[in-house]
């Protein structure tokens, strides 16, 4: 074989193993290609998997947030109005909350406050725990109150709950309740906010109806309904119940939506014995409901109906009320029967961030004349007539601490038609919640 030949064969040879290797390298790469799709696939696959995984994870968690929500729902429902979840401190099953204020009051010369009081305004404890299925125990301290005319302790609300007793006929639930101790009239709306820290303003309203009595009551709500009902003692001693006669009290309330509560009210104290309760249980214009007549009066009691209506919005609400008083004694000597009217708006609007006003008039008109205190220092002074102007500002830091500043115009006429005036009064306070 010539040179030449033998330099074609080697050309030939290295093409066809070039060509050999150039078709290896190809099928290597169709293999690697056909690999990567099979794991592109394996990993769309797992992807999808992963996503429908935690979709339904996330639909147990929202399913169990739900039913959480609605059972903390139904379990705060009082008196047939949703309440917040509320502030304390749990120690095992026992909840212990507490709230209170520390203010300065600054009266002019006939009023409570004439040297620039600085004092603890109000300061409760509460205990709320469950007992048994349904049933629950709810106590309060009172430590101090404005209302109190010394410094010892009182006890407030203190009583047994029987929730959702509707259930054992099959009834809806929250349509009967039973409450049985010491408890709220339930009577008006002003007394569900009178406390420091639910009170837009430091002040209340001239009227500012409560009692807090011995006794039971029921209440529920049905639908847009809310309804209680109390048969309760109606004297202002507690331990003892100086007559048979009760008093009995209840309210119907009506949400036709979502924003706008009306209520009507009704009561009466039953006859009390006017020498063993001096003072009856109902708090009233300042002072407790007490005899007029003289000093052989032998029983005395009131009537009393009341209106009510409350439209909320987001940041404000606006308020109002409209009453009537009976009152009625059995004294031989004279009938002292007295028509007792009285009302009040108030209306509440943040104006910036967690700054908001507040205001709030009230009157009391008595034609015959009835002890009405107000804020003035006249100890069982008969009036005619009483009027309160309370204008305010808070500041509310979170849902434990605010900060709230008022002054309040305050004048009325006398049953001798005298002026009562001079009462006028400025406050500020902080109040707290826990």
């Amino acid at each position: 074989m010539n040179r030449g030949m033998l330099w074609a064969v080697i050309l030939c040879s290295g093409v066809t193993v070039v060509a050999q290797d150039a078709s290896d390298l190809k099928k290597e790469m169709e293999d690697l290609r056909g690999q990567n799709r099979v794991m592109q696939t394996q990993l769309q696959d797992q992807q999808r998997l992963i996503n429908q995984l935690n979709e339904k994870f996330s639909t147990l968690e929202k399913s169990s947030q739900q039913q959480q929500n609605d059972y903390h729902a139904l379990r705060n429902s009082v008196d047939g109005e949703d309440a917040p979840k509320k502030p304390g401190i749990s120690i095992g099953n026992v909840i212990i909350s507490g709230e209170g204020g520390v203010a300065l009051f600054d009266s002019q010369k006939s009023g409570q406050f004439t040297h620039d009081d600085l004092r603890v305004d109000e300061a409760r404890l509460f205990l709320d725990a469950p007992l048994f299925d349904d049933v629950y125990f709810y106590g309060e301290v009172d430590l101090r109150t404005r209302d109190a005319g010394d410094d010892a302790t009182y006890l407030g609300e203190m009583y047994l709950d029987f929730e959702n007793l509707s259930k054992y006929w099959g009834g809806p639930d929250g349509l009967v309740n039973v409450r049985a101790g010491q408890f709220y009239t339930p009577f008006g709306e002003e007394y569900q906010s009178r406390f420091a820290f639910d009170n837009p303003l430091i002040t209340h309203s001239l009227s500012d109806v409560w009692a807090v009595e011995g006794g039971a009551e029921v209440y529920g709500t049905w639908k847009k309904l809310c309804y209680a009902a109390a048969v309760q003692t109606g004297d202002l001693d507690v331990l003892h119940d100086h007559t048979s006669d009760k008093t009995v009290a209840g309210r119907v309330g009506f949400d036709p939506t979502p924003h706008l509560h009306l209520s009507l009210s009704g009561q009466r104290t039953g006859d009390l014995d006017a020498k063993a309760d001096k003072l009856s249980g109902l708090w009233f214009g300042n002072l407790f409901f007490m005899p007029i007549g003289s000093s052989k009066t032998s029983t005395y009691g009131v009537t009393m109906g009341e209106a009510d209506a409350r439209y909320t919005w987001k940041g404000g609400h606006v308020a109002a009320a409209g009453g009537y008083a009976a009152y009625d004694d059995k004294d031989p000597l004279g009938h002292n029967h007295r028509d007792i009217y009285y009302y009040y708006v108030e209306g509440m609007q943040r104006v910036w961030s967690k700054l908001y006003g507040a205001a709030r008039f009230s009157q009391i008109l008595t034609p015959g004349g009835y002890p009405v205190m107000g804020d003035s220092s006249e100890f069982g002074v008969r009036m005619n007539e009483l009027w309160r102007l309370s204008l305010g500002l808070g500041y509310q830091f979170n849902q434990h601490l605010a900060l709230k500043t008022e002054y309040t115009f305050e004048h009325g006429m006398r049953h001798d038609g005298s002026s009562r005036g001079h009462v006028d009064m400025y406050a500020l306070e902080a109040v707290f919640k826990f």
